[in-house]
């Protein structure tokens, strides 16, 4: 500390950054000027710099968040401080998808929350609603994103000035460290807006389980230019069902006896939902006593998919399920212990509707691509297990009607062993009598391909089956084959089918109840 008359320290402090502390000596009747040394001015910035940017993050952390629905969601809005900014989209469990959509030190991060099940349930029944959820979903994230900027701005402006306010207890200070967040929130929103990139949505970027979305889904540029395609066809379900109904008045002059076993074949579902309300039409109006369902009702086969299979419990029929390639044991597991559900897997066989069924499930799971595929042969394995369960319910006096696999090379080797196979995986319909006289119903998909919808050339159409089998004999008499037009095609087509041996004229045709090809 330096004692120099009042003149001198006055020349002294032009030149330096000094503070003048002037105060009497007991001893002397003149003033004395102390200097005490400040901080530079560089330093001081930057103590105020890390302050606001400090306390705008804190603000931005505790309040800077806004709940909002955006469609049929509930959803979570937050900006968060980034070096590369962009857009973050948290689907919980199943990933995230990441979006370039902007440059700026601030990433929006949407987390979706829940679907709501008012608003889901709404766009269910009716389904006309659709044609306007794009605009609806656009409208609603324009208002949770003004609402996230305003609370935002407050967020930031509030945390920096009051961690200013704690660290300079000086007003002064505090109010400038507010200014100063405004001002930097202001620049970076500038800054985003001026590389605002709308197309940053057809090259997201994905984590997760939804890592495996670009090769389920195809292009991401093919399901943006198709997606008014899809949405006109969910739209137009429920006429595509009316048309049905219709074409069923031109059908031959089969008719089934009131003693008929009515089986709905389904398979290959793949997460599509308009396939429940389409499985229960179908129910209602053949008045079906059994529907089976051989396979891949999911795309994933994990645990966060399992509530789709809910609706199940309501179809009105009993379901009849074996395990695809594309569901886990997890979906198993879920199905099991619904009451209406009968599992088939090991040939484990059960009587449902007056038939005695058995089945086995894939042995593949391909959606783990930690586990390659064991190929043809392990679903030869797996067709001749089930080949074997059924010779020992036939020598337990309690012979199987009708056998169920998911893959039709497992399903051949039944051959011989069964009168009736069903199966699906190929996703389009065949029907074939084999070598030794057992009969190969391969389904098409239930679901259109689900996902994989848009990935060929034009939309895979949603195919399904009605099949007779007589009460006493327990045998196919006929079957109906069901195709709706895929993705944006608003076709609906029922043929009917009798075996060879029912046909008039043939030498087996025994059945009263098939007088018309």
């Amino acid at each position: 500390m330096a004692r120099v008359p009042a003149a001198a320290a006055l020349h002294r402090v032009r030149k330096a950054p000094r503070v003048l502390v002037r105060h009497y000596s007991s001893r002397r009747t003149h003033p004395v000027v102390e200097l005490v040394a400040q901080p530079h001015p560089y330093t001081r910035a930057l103590g105020l710099v890390a302050v606001v940017l400090l306390g705008a993050w804190l603000g931005l952390l505790i309040v800077g968040n806004v709940r909002t629905p955006v469609g049929p969601m509930d959803t979570t809005m937050t900006l968060r401080p980034s070096l590369t900014g962009g857009t973050k989209i948290n689907v919980s469990p199943l990933g995230a998808l990441e979006l370039r959509s902007h440059t700026a030190p601030l990433r929006l991060d949407v987390a979706v929350d829940q679907l709501d099940p008012v608003r889901s349930q709404a766009l269910v029944d009716h389904p006309e609603r659709l044609s306007g959820l794009q605009d609806e979903v656009a409208r609603d994230v324009g208002a949770g994103t003004l609402d996230l900027a305003v609370r935002s701005v407050v967020a930031v402006v509030s945390g920096a000035t009051a961690l200013g306010l704690a660290v300079y207890r000086r007003p002064r200070r505090a109010l400038a460290a507010g200014g100063l967040a405004l001002a930097l929130l202001a620049a970076c929103g500038a800054t985003a807006f001026a590389t605002w990139n709308p197309k940053s949505v057809l090259e997201p970027r994905f984590s997760g389980l939804l890592s495996s979305a670009p090769s389920v889904v195809g292009n991401a540029r093919s399901i943006v230019s198709e997606f008014d395609v899809y949405q006109k066809e969910l739209a137009r379900l429920v006429t595509n069902v009316t048309k049905l109904y219709d074409a069923t008045s031109t059908l031959p002059a089969y008719t089934p006896d009131p003693s008929t076993i009515r089986v709905l074949h389904v398979s290959d579902i793949h997460l599509n939902p308009a396939s429940w309300k389409i499985v229960a039409s179908l129910v209602e109006q053949y008045e079906i006593d059994v529907i089976v369902d051989s396979g891949d009702t999911m795309d994933h086969g994990t645990a966060a998919e399992n509530g789709f299979l809910d609706p199940v419990a309501d179809l009105g029929a009993p379901y009849v399920w074996v395990r695809g390639n594309h569901d886990g044991r997890d979906t198993q597991r879920y199905l099991e212990r619904m009451e209406n559900v009968h599992v088939l897997d090991d040939g484990r066989a059960v009587s449902v509707a007056g038939l005695r069924f058995a089945g086995i499930g894939d042995p593949q799971y391909t959606p783990d691509r930690s586990n390659p595929p064991a190929g043809r042969r392990s679903e030869e394995l797996a067709g001749a297990r089930l080949a074997s369960a059924l010779r020992d319910q036939e020598a337990a006096g309690t012979p199987v009607d009708v056998a169920v696999a998911h893959n039709p090379t497992a399903a051949r080797e039944t051959d011989g062993d069964v009168p009736l196979v069903l199966a699906g995986h190929v996703h389009h319909q065949e029907m074939e009598v084999m070598e030794y006289g057992t009969r190969l119903r391969i389904e098409g998909s239930t679901g259109g391909g689900g996902l994989r919808a848009l990935e060929g050339e034009g939309p895979a159409p949603i195919e399904t089956s009605i099949l007779y089998l007589d009460r006493d004999t327990r045998r196919l008499q006929a079957w109906d084959e069901i195709e709706l037009g895929g993705l944006g095609l608003t076709t609906a087509e029922v043929s009917r089918h009798l075996p060879k041996e029912n046909r008039p004229g043939a030498p087996s045709a025994t059945s009263p109840s098939a007088p018309a090809p």
